[in-house]
């Protein structure tokens, strides 16, 4: 079963802060796409099975940036 969650994140806000989100969180295991959005404030990820938040929260904590919520 695939999932799509899209997260808030603060701290974007550049094309670089995106690539760094992205790089991280394609990193966990299952994950096939991911898309950050500086403007947004949002990284959206999708993978094969349900995702973990605290592997998500724990990759963009260490692309530097803080999740903050869970919006869909």
């Amino acid at each position: 079963m695939s999932s799509t969650v899209t997260y808030t994140v603060a701290g974007m806000s550049c094309g670089h802060c995106e690539k760094s989100v992205t790089a991280e969180v394609s990193g966990i295991a299952g994950v096939t796409e991911v898309a950050a959005d500086a403007k947004a404030g949002t990284v959206t990820v999708s993978s094969a099975a349900p995702l973990d938040d605290e592997q998500v929260r724990a990759a963009v904590d260490e692309a530097g940036y803080e999740l903050v919520g869970r919006t869909a």
